[in-house]
């Protein structure tokens, strides 16, 4: 498995984690504060979550496919973009995993290592 695949979903699951927490600091600023702009600030944050959660769900299923995950990790991964914070847990355990496994490095990088 190439070395971008895992990047990719890397960057994805921190930018998802990212934009989810701060959509429940909107959310918080919205209805419990009652602060002004914060319902802008909520809608703006939730499109960009939406739409980067389902990159993030195109770029997990591939990194999960590759990786010829079972089906239970894959759906784990996958759900991770909707609970705040497990996002970051859940990529640098996967992370680990595959750096470990050597399935994150390609070929060319195994051979410059060498």
């Amino acid at each position: 498995m190439k070395k971008s695949v895992l990047t990719r979903y890397r960057v994805l699951a921190y930018v998802t984690g990212v934009l989810l927490v701060l959509l429940c600091l909107c959310m918080i600023g919205k209805y419990v504060l009652d602060l002004d702009g914060a319902a802008d600030a909520t809608r703006a944050v939730s499109i960009a979550h939406g739409w980067l959660y389902v990159v993030y769900l195109v770029f997990a299923f591939d990194l999960g496919s590759k990786a010829k995950w079972p089906v239970a990790k894959q759906l784990w991964v996958l759900l991770a973009g909707t609970i705040p914070t497990a996002a970051f847990f859940v990529e640098r355990r996967i992370s680990r995993e595959l750096e470990a496994a050597g399935d994150g490095v390609d070929a060319s990088t195994a051979a410059a290592k060498a």
